[in-house]
């Protein structure tokens, strides 16, 4: 009997509190045996004159997202690319992009996404441990690519340019502003345009669809590398079938007919599955955004009247920020969905607020998860929205408070380390044992538990609510400090928009707390500012708590996901 037997086994004769949230036949779920690929192609049989995606409004049907998958498929068959080969998407949200990685997986490969501003150094390091031999990649990386391919076993690159799918005239612009410094290699041995490559598979006339498990391999993913060495993650088709299978539940007004913004980046795992593969296979409309502009989301939104808004914290910040969403009317917003990072309750209540002021009917719904299970994998599911929680349990899932020493069960609202099981949970970290023995352990229940190294708590509905990093606890004069908790309270201050807070050495108490401030548009910087926060801290924080210094700046540091880059900080700090 293998650990996800063993699982069900053990759950179906518990009765876990966030249960009560979901109708009988919801609590469990079935993984379909079969690739993601396979999935999505079954679930868009009678979905064929439908439109999935929306790229600057040029539509294409499911039936030529279907077509042109299949033709790709050919064309990597044609160069020579096997089932189980490793096959690198550098790209940005486009149809290319899409394609590519249905494609790759309908023939048994392995998708590996990178991040198309990770540096030289990143892309080579990425391409040497994944082993990849075919790569596509949008053009503005090719400076980099270029440097250092000789070093990886790649043998043939696919260069492809954002505007191919782009209406004429828009094409036109951005041929003239946006390519007009790119460097354009010549079609070689190693590179080839898109459409070059495509039309390659026109000649190929054998089926490439290969069937494969809810076991095998299929995409690798990497950590946000801000808390240790970044980790290649490997999930599997099931991995994503199950989240797939979680959305039917989570999303069961979303199918035919309604539109997702795709501002999330397909190459972060919240982003693939949540704004393109999960309302793919349920047949909704993807907007494809290879590039967010802030600015311009009112724009979007006016034109496209979206059925589903997903982002992360800092997109709702500049949605409700901006100045010209006041008569923006979000009446036909079913879903608002933030993930990557947590609101804070004074964020959630804004962001509600706003939301209300708009005409849009419904809240918020804040998730939790990792790439390490593949995304989401709790959901604020209806009546378990509480306002400052990340939701209960996905169907299938199982969600434990442990004491972080003594992997003792915490009682409700008792802090300690979430640790999550279910059939999400990542295969392994790639060609790293030790690390993923550290991250998924087999406790005497003979469960896999992933230790997210994330403090939070449940109540007694068992709806969770995430506190911080668990690495991020400070150690002050012999107290715990949580910098999320010093934030919070910060962030709640009129004056200030954004803020990071670090540990800093001290000669006797060990650590302190450190405050980077970014204030509020029209608020003027001055010597009375920093006694005004002081006095203010002093009033919501535990002495030991309040920072002792407070640096005020522009902006702060992000993470190629939009996160504060607490490890700049530190490196700042530590000149």
């Amino acid at each position: 009997m293998g650990l996800l037997d063993k699982f069900k086994r053990k759950k179906d004769i518990l009765n876990y509190p966030w249960e009560k949230y979901y109708k009988p036949e919801d609590r469990n779920i079935e993984v379909p045996d079969i690739s993601i690929f396979d999935y999505f192609e079954k679930s868009s049989f009678n979905l064929q004159d439908e439109i999935a995606l929306n790229y600057f409004g040029v539509k294409m049907t499911f039936k030529e997202l279907i077509d042109n998958i299949d033709l790709c498929s050919k064309a990597y068959r044609c160069y020579g690319v096997r089932t189980g080969d490793v096959i690198s998407i550098c790209m940005p949200n486009t149809p290319e992009a899409v394609i590519a990685f249905y494609a790759a997986n309908k023939i048994g490969a392995v998708v590996n996404f990178i991040h198309p501003l990770s540096s030289e150094d990143e892309i080579k390091d990425t391409l040497v441990k994944t082993n990849s031999v075919f790569l596509i990649a949008i053009n503005i990386c090719y400076d980099k690519i270029v440097n250092v391919l000789d070093k990886t076993n790649i043998y043939k690159t696919i260069i492809v340019s954002a505007k191919n799918y782009m209406p004429p005239l828009l094409k036109f612009g951005y041929s003239v502003f946006k390519e007009k410094d790119i460097n354009f290699p010549k079609s070689s041995e190693k590179y080839l345009y898109w459409n070059d490559f495509m039309s390659r598979g026109k000649s190929y006339e054998h089926n490439c669809f290969v069937e494969r498990s809810k076991n095998d391999d299929a995409i690798y993913l990497h950590s946000g590398g801000t808390t240790g060495t970044p980790k290649n993650i490997v999930l599997t088709n099931g991995n994503f079938n199950t989240i797939i299978e979680q959305a039917k539940i989570g999303f069961a007004d979303l199918g035919v007919g309604d539109r997702l913004l795709g501002i999330l980046p397909m190459f972060h795992c919240f982003g693939l599955i949540v704004s393109i593969c999960a309302p793919l296979t349920l047949g909704a409309t993807i907007i494809l955004v290879p590039q967010f502009d802030a600015k311009r989301f009112d724009k979007l939104i006016r034109k496209y009247e979206p059925s589903v808004l997903t982002g992360v914290p800092t997109l709702y910040e500049a949605l409700i920020t901006n100045p010209y969403m006041i008569n923006v009317d979000l009446s036909a917003t079913k879903y608002v969905v933030c993930g990557g990072d947590s609101l804070s309750p004074e964020r959630n209540k804004a962001v509600n607020d706003f939301l209300e002021s708009h005409n849009c009917k419904v809240k918020i719904i804040q998730g939790y998860g990792m790439t390490e299970t593949s995304g989401p994998a709790s959901f604020g599911y209806k009546d378990a929205a509480k306002l400052g929680s990340v939701g209960i349990p996905l169907p299938g899932n199982v969600f434990k408070i442990f004491n972080i020493d003594t992997y003792e069960e915490m009682a409700p609202n008792e802090i300690g380390e979430i640790c999550i099981s279910g059939p999400s949970v990542m295969s392994r970290y790639l060609d790293n044992k030790e690390e993923t023995d550290n991250m998924i352990r087999v406790h005497e229940d003979g469960i896999r538990w992933v230790h997210t190294g994330d403090l939070g708590y449940m109540d007694e509905d068992g709806v969770l609510f995430f506190v911080q990093r668990l690495k991020r606890m400070l150690i002050v004069s012999g107290y715990n400090v949580y910098p999320a908790h010093i934030e919070k309270v910060l962030l709640e201050h009129p004056k200030i928009k954004d803020c990071g807070v670090i540990g800093v050495p001290h000669p006797y108490k060990v650590q302190v707390p450190k405050a980077y401030i970014v204030l509020k548009k029209g608020v003027e910087y001055d010597r009375n500012l920093i006694k005004e926060l002081k006095d203010y801290c002093n009033k919501k924080l535990a002495k030991y708590m309040i920072p002792k210094e407070f640096v005020v700046r522009d902006e702060l540091p992000k993470t190629l996901v939009g996160k504060v880059n607490y490890k700049e900080l530190e490196k700042e700090n530590n000149k």
